[in-house]
């Protein structure tokens, strides 16, 4: 069975003897090959440069036995399509290059054209798709309407939310026009990502988290809905939404192919609240990668055995990996995994 097969397997909630891995944000500064990059390349020339994202996209696989690779991209390129980019901040954090303030400026931001905008990640895509020769899965990704709006409307980063909560409490109208352009935009793209070679994508709602308990489905996870609805007979989704362990019933709902836990709550607690026909991925606390492989392999050893008995478990962090994450514990994380029988 090749690691394609396999993740292709545990998506569809088959019986396996071993769980498929990836890792999200598997790529990144805790590699000393992707800082060598980024002294000669902004994070935005990677991305956008389809030849330096396929390297990227490459590196952590060269090194570590993983099942599926993840396009190298931000999400934040379905803003910028639309008319309002993006920047990293040097302080740190991001920044968008205006927030929206008006109706009249969510009414001028423009959802058309994507695949000609975004061109670049689909030829990125092609290219990874061209050197794995369908022996990886290959996983696409794009932010979640609402986490997109957080960025759109505070100007990038924020502690507090206060101004994107302000606008869906105060100006619904305009608050679902943003949501609507969002929705059609991400659609577009992610039936770009199926034409140019992904398996699957997964739908990062980082900040659903932060929403009122009784606004979620409003404020979020509808619009995800829309999207998979759109898109399900086209191509695979996986949610994965951060914070959120009290609404797995309402996103398993939606009918994903899977539901990404986070490391909040263990994952057979998780697996209790979500059907036996979507799957799960998940769950390790990422922090573990900064101590030690002794440390790493017992809390992954865990979670296997908890999972065991559960078809359709994709094993992965909770969250992206850390620039600190040490990579002997990331090797002992994928031997863990790949060698694990119950």
């Amino acid at each position: 069975m090749t690691s394609r097969e396999r993740f292709l397997a545990a998506l569809n909630c088959q019986p396996l003897d071993r769980p498929p891995i990836w890792v999200m944000r598997q790529a990144g500064r805790y590699l000393p090959e992707y800082r060598a990059l980024k002294e000669k390349h902004s994070f935005l020339e990677l991305a956008q440069t389809p030849e330096l994202a396929l390297e990227v996209t490459l590196q952590p696989l060269r090194r570590f036995d993983l099942d599926a690779a993840i396009l190298f991209s931000d999400i934040l390129v379905i803003p910028e399509a639309l008319g309002q980019g993006y920047h990293f901040r040097t302080q740190g954090g991001i920044g968008m290059d205006y927030r929206l303030d008006s109706k009249d400026q969510i009414d001028a931001l423009d959802p058309t054209a994507i695949e000609e905008k975004l061109s670049y990640v689909s030829d990125a895509l092609k290219l990874i798709d061209g050197e794995l020769a369908g022996s990886k899965a290959l996983l696409g990704f794009g932010g979640s309407p609402w986490t997109l709006a957080t960025y759109m409307v505070e100007g990038g980063s924020s502690k507090n939310f206060e101004r994107v909560k302000g606008l869906f409490y105060s100006d619904r109208l305009a608050f679902n026009a943003l949501m609507e352009k969002l929705v059609a935009a991400l659609i577009d793209y992610f039936r770009m990502q199926k034409s140019a070679g992904v398996d699957a994508i997964q739908i990062f709602d980082s900040w659903g988290g932060i929403l009122a308990g009784e606004d979620y489905q409003e404020a979020s996870l509808q619009w995800i809905q829309q999207i998979i609805d759109a898109v399900r007979d086209e191509v695979s989704i996986i949610i994965y939404a951060k914070g959120t362990s009290p609404h797995f019933a309402r996103q398993a709902a939606t009918r994903p192919k899977a539901i990404s836990v986070d490391w909040t709550i263990p994952i057979e607690e998780a697996a209790q609240q979500i059907p036996a026909d979507v799957a799960i991925q998940g769950n390790l606390d990422p922090v573990l990668l900064d101590t030690t492989p002794d440390i790493v392999r017992q809390g992954a050893t865990r979670i296997l055995d908890a999972m065991s008995n559960r078809p359709g478990h994709i094993f992965n962090l909770g969250h992206g990996i850390h620039p600190t994450a040490r990579i002997e514990n990331m090797e002992t994380l994928v031997e863990t995994v790949t060698t694990y029988s119950q």
